[in-house]
């Protein structure tokens, strides 16, 4: 963000005003933006939900989740420039009141009709809310008018495809900004600095040098206390549709025209259209699904035997895939994908692992020469690796792996944006970099769907593993296949 803030004047209308989401991300986020300068004197919040509240109640609410993150004066400030309306999202005459309140503040705030629409609730509003926006007349005719959206953004391209009609009815696609966290993350956002910004690598990212991509995004977790909603939607839908895709789109691309939100969806959507989409045999040959089981821990049970969780559930909990590119950049270069809960440790990162050297050194170590790898650490702890060969230290002459490394300084941490403040910072500005478009989301929800199809008809086996691993052996085999192997082991 830039040194000298400038400020960002709009009114922001959040429909699930008192939920989790808003009190743990939300309201810090905001919290952020209003001490950095970006939110100062001309803006102000309208949280809505059905609780019967007043103002001063709900600023309490909005006081209590930024509690010791700044000056007793400073959330003072803040919290006055929040107000709250009970609200039914299903009932049109309640959206007169916001209406009124909108222009209301607006005038109050000089916030020059600038207003987001920010849906932090259940999927199934987010048409219907949309469509009341446009018909209750709560857009500005005078200032921006945009739309955040929480995912999932469907569970399928058919449901995918309704809610895009019913949103569009309300709001252009490019009013329309679709969030994914991940975007938002610190080193996601290093992978086009790393790319573009350094000729060597730029020069070497294709498949003259590159043997094959891992995007690995491994949770420790097991399912916890969401049985309700992962078991209809499984790693799948849950990781792979939005989260993975979003990150492979950065690495898949070519160079855009411009580092433009539209030239940079643009240069994702082209790589998307040349993803190879498989059907039938080809699910089960590229794609790997496993469930997890026991571990060697008292607390660790099965999938199974989780609260919530039908004892004949054959969800998956673990997804290992291969994607392919029909360009010339990556004719025959796999994308190699994966994600699973209860696996031997929280780590989401991309390794890009290059073709190994054919070099004669003239001596008998020449089969010490390893792929060098590129490594991108994205969470919980952000950074860059390097291997390479390099001399070892004795006599004769042979070659070792030496590894070249960087993390995140204590100081970059403090000044590093949350991904919440980075998108609610992008909205405000119209970036939608960081925001997927339907066109990205439609061939993402096009490829999921195979998939699902597949594995809805129990046509591929469903692997188990045992909790506290990297996942099933057979996702060990998929890489295996091609003389491949996971870059990260636990």
């Amino acid at each position: 963000m830039d040194n000298k803030p400038t400020e960002l004047p709009l009114v922001l209308l959040l429909f699930g005003g008192t939920g989790d989401l808003a009190k743990r991300k939300l309201y810090p986020s905001l919290f952020n933006l209003f001490k950095k300068g970006y939110l100062q004197d001309r803006f102000a919040v309208i949280g809505t939900a059905r609780h019967d509240l007043d103002d001063e109640k709900f600023q309490e609410i909005v006081r209590q989740s930024i509690a010791n993150n700044g000056t007793e004066g400073q959330i003072k400030a803040f919290a006055a420039h929040f107000r709250y309306r009970s609200h039914d999202v299903t009932d049109l005459k309640d959206y007169g009141k916001l209406k009124d309140l909108l222009a209301q503040l607006d005038q109050q705030y000089n916030a020059n009709g600038n207003r987001i629409f920010y849906m932090s609730v259940a999927p199934r509003f987010f048409g219907q809310i949309a469509q009341a926006i446009k018909s209750e007349g709560l857009m500005s005719d005078n200032g921006y008018n945009r739309l955040m959206v929480e995912k999932p953004f469907g569970t399928s391209f058919d449901t995918a495809q309704e809610l895009q009609n019913q949103l569009e009815s309300g709001f252009s696609d490019d009013q329309i900004f679709r969030i994914d966290h991940y975007l938002g993350k610190e080193m996601v956002q290093n992978i086009p600095a790393l790319r573009f910004g350094n000729a060597f690598i730029d020069a070497t990212w294709n498949n003259k040098y590159i043997k094959n991509i891992q995007v690995t995004l491994a949770e420790e977790l097991g399912v916890e206390e969401r049985a309700g909603y992962y078991n209809t939607a499984g790693a799948l839908l849950d990781m792979i549709q939005n989260h993975t895709f979003q990150i492979v789109g950065w690495l898949a691309m070519e160079e855009p025209a411009s580092f433009s939100d539209k030239d940079i969806r643009a240069a994702k959507n082209a790589a998307f259209s040349k993803l190879k989409m498989y059907k039938g045999e080809e699910v089960a040959a590229n794609f790997v699904r496993g469930q997890y089981g026991r571990g060697r821990e008292v607390w660790q049970k099965a999938y199974t035997e989780e609260p919530d969780v039908p004892a004949d559930s054959k969800n998956d909990t673990y997804v290992a895939g291969r994607l392919q590119f029909d360009t010339d950049r990556w004719q025959g270069v796999p994308f190699y994908i994966r994600t699973g809960k209860r696996l031997a440790a929280k780590q989401t990162r991309v390794d890009v692992v290059y073709k190994k050297s054919t070099f004669d050194f003239g001596t008998t170590n020449d089969d010490k020469l390893t792929e060098p790898v590129l490594s991108i650490l994205i969470d919980p702890v952000g950074g860059i690796q390097f291997s390479l060969n390099g001399k070892d230290v004795t006599t004769e002459f042979s070659t070792r792996s030496d590894l070249l490394a960087w993390s995140i300084s204590d100081k970059d941490k403090a000044q590093t944006p949350d991904p919440y403040e980075r998108m609610l910072h992008d909205a405000m500005n119209g970036d939608g970099s960081n925001f997927a478009d339907w066109t990205g989301v439609s061939i993402s929800w096009k490829f999921v769907d195979q998939i699902a199809k597949v594995w809805a008809e129990d046509k591929a086996p469903l692997e188990s593993y045992e909790s506290a691993t990297m996942g099933p052996v057979a996702s060990d085999r998929l890489l295996a296949e091609t003389g491949d192997r996971w870059i990260y082991r636990g």
